[in-house]
């Protein structure tokens, strides 16, 4: 298979930006914001195993997260923006990472549709820049409401880029979570070797 899809790593261990071929003509365009291929050759996995797919619509300044999954279960994602711009934002929360509390970020767009994959034990968030934004992921696992968290995106200590523009529009549950040292001080967080174990089960699926 021809791989028409560029990948980097980012910051966060395990964690990728893809960025696919956008093919256009006067009809509009096509692309392919997942490629299996190119998934399999930036994560060593021999494929994503989708368990569910969602999709949300935002108005600017909508703030989701950051969520993260109980470990375990756990949960692995991959994050397109369908329609309008968001910037997403990826954080490290797996108690003895090497990279533990450290985010990076990626814009995401109609245009040049990038894409980014979190590995089993990071948080997750964007806010959306446009109105309309469209926000598609796929999940390793099922939602289960008793094992979704959130912790606080204004956290001071995380330092995360939210614009300045625009009031950030939060749900009650985002708005009182909790900051990152609090998670941890109270036994929240996922440890690092159960979700690289998670991780390695899935790379096998």
């Amino acid at each position: 298979m021809t791989i028409t899809m560029q990948s980097r790593a980012l910051s966060v261990e395990g964690g990728f930006e893809f960025q696919a071929r956008v093919f256009g003509d006067d009809r509009g365009i096509f692309v392919s914001p997942y490629q299996e291929a190119a998934f399999v050759a930036a994560t060593g996995h021999k494929l994503f195993p989708v368990a569910q797919t969602n999709h949300s619509r935002s108005r600017r300044g909508v703030v989701r997260g950051l969520h993260y999954t109980v470990t375990p279960p756990g949960m692995a994602k991959y994050v397109y923006c369908a329609r309008g711009r968001t910037l997403d934002i990826i954080l490290d929360i797996r108690v003895g990472s090497p990279t533990f509390g450290r985010w990076d970020s990626a814009l995401l767009d109609q245009e040049d549709f990038r894409a980014v994959y979190l590995p089993v034990g990071m948080a997750h968030g964007f806010i959306a820049l446009e109105d309309d934004t469209v926000v598609s992921y796929m999940l390793s696992g099922e939602y289960v409401p008793e094992n979704e968290a959130a912790l606080s995106v204004l956290d001071p200590t995380l330092g995360l880029p939210l614009p300045t523009d625009v009031a950030p529009i939060l749900s009650e549950r985002d708005r009182v979570a909790p900051t990152l040292e609090e998670a941890r001080a109270a036994g929240l967080l996922p440890d690092y070797q159960t979700c690289l174990k998670i991780d390695r089960a899935l790379r096998s699926a």
